[in-house]
């Protein structure tokens, strides 16, 4: 599935976008998966209530479900003015 990522999330993990294989079930896994690679992703995924999720570009939760999915991007919550 392709991952992307968006303002200072993809500045904190350094880059916009990766295709990743995962076992992950839930986008929480995905994720906790992501977390675990190294230190960059821990740092971008530390507080998640900082974070937003689209999955196949619908606005979704944490414990949305993967099967099928082929796209997941994160993103700080959106301001207007």
């Amino acid at each position: 599935m392709d991952v992307l990522y968006f303002a200072w999330v993809r500045e904190r993990i350094g880059v916009p976008k990766e295709r990743i294989e995962t076992g992950a079930t839930t986008v929480a896994e995905l994720v906790d998966e992501l977390k675990a690679r190294e230190p960059r992703y821990e740092a971008a995924f530390a507080d998640l209530s900082a974070l937003r999720v689209a999955v196949d570009q619908e606005l979704a939760d944490f414990d949305a479900g993967l099967a099928g999915v082929r796209e997941v991007a994160f993103f700080p919550p959106m301001t207007g003015g």
